[in-house]
């Protein structure tokens, strides 16, 4: 879901040959599958189409990668520490972490709940996709404005 609404946001804002956006879990109990109907039709009820994918499990090499990885909740943040390289420079930290506005800080997996959960999941991945489109946005302009 993360990937389809933060894709959308940053075509939107016309930065997709500067944003590359991609998902992967941390564990491997989805691989190869694709995504879930209730997350395409909860996303789709708010105006987002999800990218036709299978999972996929993050590997070190993202880290490398890619400057931003962000995590859902708590538990997969504490794996994707475990995994992140010694050499790594770039934010590793929570979807809904990046402003400290947010009273929710976690966004609970929908998967062994309703259409109100995955409702509930998309509405909060929104609001943490439009925070890391205005932290990136920053990022760019400072880089733009360094020449780094």
């Amino acid at each position: 879901m993360a990937e389809g609404v933060f894709g959308t946001l940053v075509a939107g804002a016309g930065l997709q040959s500067r944003i590359i956006v991609d998902s992967a879990g941390t564990f491997d109990s989805q691989l190869g599958q694709p995504t879930d109907p209730r997350a395409r039709d909860a996303a789709r009820r708010r105006g987002y189409t999800l990218p036709p994918r299978l999972a996929r499990q993050i590997v070190t090499a993202d880290f490398a990668r890619f400057d931003w990885i962000l995590a859902m909740d708590r538990h997969n943040l504490a794996m994707l520490e475990a995994l992140r390289p010694s050499g790594f420079k770039g934010h590793l930290g929570l979807l809904l972490g990046l402003s400290g506005k947010s009273s929710a800080i976690e966004v609970p997996d929908p998967y062994y709940g309703g259409a109100r959960e995955f409702e509930h999941t998309v509405a909060l991945v929104e609001k943490g996709a439009a925070e890391l489109l205005e932290a990136i946005r920053l990022h760019l302009a400072i880089d733009d404005a360094t020449g780094t």
